[in-house]
């Protein structure tokens, strides 16, 4: 085995001496810490860039989810079997004014 230590500085325990004493920091109980000037920029940069708007559109959308997804499941399976069977029996009949009243609204 080798006595090198081949850690790189991604690791949170790796050491390397010459970025901890160009970072300005000083030691704490074995613990990295800003000095004040630091501390102060850092405080100043997340009081202008750290902040989050969230469009209305947005908050719009997750509200009509929460809606739906708290409504009550709705079971359309005997109304499709009715119409399947109209089907194939070739009595089902299209009402092609409600039809029609349909895809105007869709449009408009």
């Amino acid at each position: 085995m080798s006595s090198i230590d081949t850690r790189t500085s991604f690791f949170p325990r790796s050491r390397d001496v010459k970025s901890e004493s160009t970072k300005g920091g000083s030691q704490v109980d074995g613990v990295q810490r800003n000095t004040t000037e630091r501390a102060s920029e850092i405080a100043g940069k997340t009081a202008t860039d750290a902040k989050v708007s969230i469009p209305e559109g947005v908050k719009d959308f997750s509200r009509i989810k929460k809606a739906a997804m708290s409504a009550p499941e709705v079971d359309n399976s005997e109304k499709i079997a009715r119409l399947k069977a109209q089907i194939q029996e070739g009595t089902y009949e299209i009402d092609y004014d409600a039809l029609a009243d349909k895809i105007i609204n869709s449009e408009f």
